[in-house]
């Protein structure tokens, strides 16, 4: 165990062969200890969205902390705005079939389940942001973090290179995990604004800084287990790091690991890039991971296919709104702000729409237009694919393996988990 770790308030380990069971096992009793008898306890969970080694950690605490002896141990899954996983799920996420305590659902736009925290003063938020947002962010959060409901918070979560706020873990499983709607939106507008490929990959980012801060005004004691996962070539899960303790060292610790881990370099970009979809993305609001990920290896004027006959809805939360405003560059979205109510109170929205286009170029006409190509192999049917401005193609008639030969196409298996870049 790194034991330098332990006077900045963090233990953890690594391993590139993977780190065992009695390894993990011991950064976590190690990190608990400091829970005392008779607390109440929550637990952060992810959903079904993100890959990770919770089903492993999550009994090991529950056990530890039924041992000593805590009033309650309950769980939260932080799905910021996808729709709830069944009763099923949440115990396959948990690794657990009798868990004792409640495991809850958040409800991010139900107002009579949210707390307000406090604000982000909009000096602050500007210093946060560098200027690209200058108004003040109500902190409103899931009810069960009311001060003095429970007395520690332990927030499980993978660490991966993210779209929005650089790295997914740390404080992002409280915002936009667990938050309302204010925080949510102008996290994701943050993140389009300050372009994608700017963010992503990136450990010290606006969005980071401003999420930070929101979770400074959470009372409880937070415990953070920062895990860096992946999957070898027949999907076994591997950890390939751990680090325990403070929400934020915590998290720059796995990130640091991530970034050997989760990025990976070409050295070229590709006319085509076939992005064989991850199994756990089935819609487009999460399945846009592929554009997120792939974008900066794809030629400028080249396409990206989206292969996933799995994936049959843009977004059950955010469908509509998605139909009815298309995908587009960041220029193009934000021209639509500029004559739409409904978008503007719908931030994350837009930015899903800038994000997943990645970025714009000018024609030869002068208009801008998306850097590259969208093609959408998949379970939608063509009509949509066209209304939301994203070409389609009958995933029956794919021959992968002649892309696979062709030097200008690369085809990437479990596409949306790695992040590819041109180089270092």
């Amino acid at each position: 165990m790194s034991t330098d770790l332990l006077a900045l308030g963090v233990i953890g380990e690594t391993s590139a062969e993977g780190l065992d069971l009695a390894s993990l096992t011991a950064i976590v009793h190690q990190a608990l200890d400091v829970i005392q008898p008779g607390e109440r306890v929550l637990a952060i969970i992810p959903d079904k969205t993100r890959d990770d080694n919770t089903h492993m950690l999550f009994p090991v605490a529950a056990a530890f902390l039924s041992a000593r002896g805590v009033a309650s141990f309950d769980a939260l899954v932080a799905q910021g705005t996808h729709p709830p996983m069944s009763e099923s799920q949440k115990l396959s996420k948990i690794g657990s079939t009798n868990f004792s305590g409640q495991l809850f659902d958040h409800r991010w736009d139900q107002p009579e389940e949210l707390v307000t925290l406090g604000e982000l003063s909009a000096a602050t938020v500007k210093q946060l942001t560098e200027g690209l947002i200058d108004h003040a962010v109500p902190v409103t959060v899931n009810k069960l973090l009311t001060p003095g409901i429970y007395d520690t918070i332990i927030v499980f979560g993978a660490t991966v290179p993210h779209e929005v706020a650089g790295f997914a873990g740390g404080a992002k499983y409280f915002f936009p995990g667990v938050a309302g709607p204010e925080l949510t939106h102008t996290t994701h507008w943050l993140g389009a604004l300050a372009g994608i490929e700017n963010i992503i990959g990136r450990i010290d980012t606006p969005t980071r800084r401003l999420i930070e801060a929101a979770a400074d005004l959470i009372d409880a004691c937070i415990i953070s287990l920062n895990m860096v996962v992946s999957r070898s070539a027949d999907s076994e899960l591997i950890t390939y790091a751990l680090f325990a303790g403070d929400i934020r060292e915590a998290f720059r610790r796995a990130a640091e690991v991530s970034r050997q881990v989760h990025i990976r370099y070409t050295g070229r970009k590709y006319k085509r890039v076939v992005a064989l979809l991850d199994p756990h993305y089935d819609e487009l609001w999460v399945g846009g991971k592929a554009s997120y990920k792939l974008g900066a290896i794809v030629e400028e004027g080249g396409e990206l296919i989206i292969y996933a006959p799995h994936l049959t809805k843009l977004s059950e939360t955010h469908g509509a709104l998605i139909e009815k405003y298309g995908y587009a560059p960041l220029e193009s979205v934000r021209d639509m702000l500029g004559v739409s109510q409904e978008l503007r109170e719908n931030l994350c929205i837009a930015a899903h729409l800038a994000h997943v286009a990645y970025a714009g170029r000018l024609n030869q006409e002068g208009k801008i237009v998306p850097r590259y190509n969208i093609t959408m192999a998949t379970g939608l049917d063509e009509e949509t694919c066209r209304r939301v401005n994203l070409g389609y193609r009958d995933h029956r008639t794919l021959n992968l393996e002649d892309m696979a030969r062709d030097p200008d196409t690369l085809v990437v298996k479990d596409a949306g988990r790695d992040l590819y870049e041109e180089s270092a």
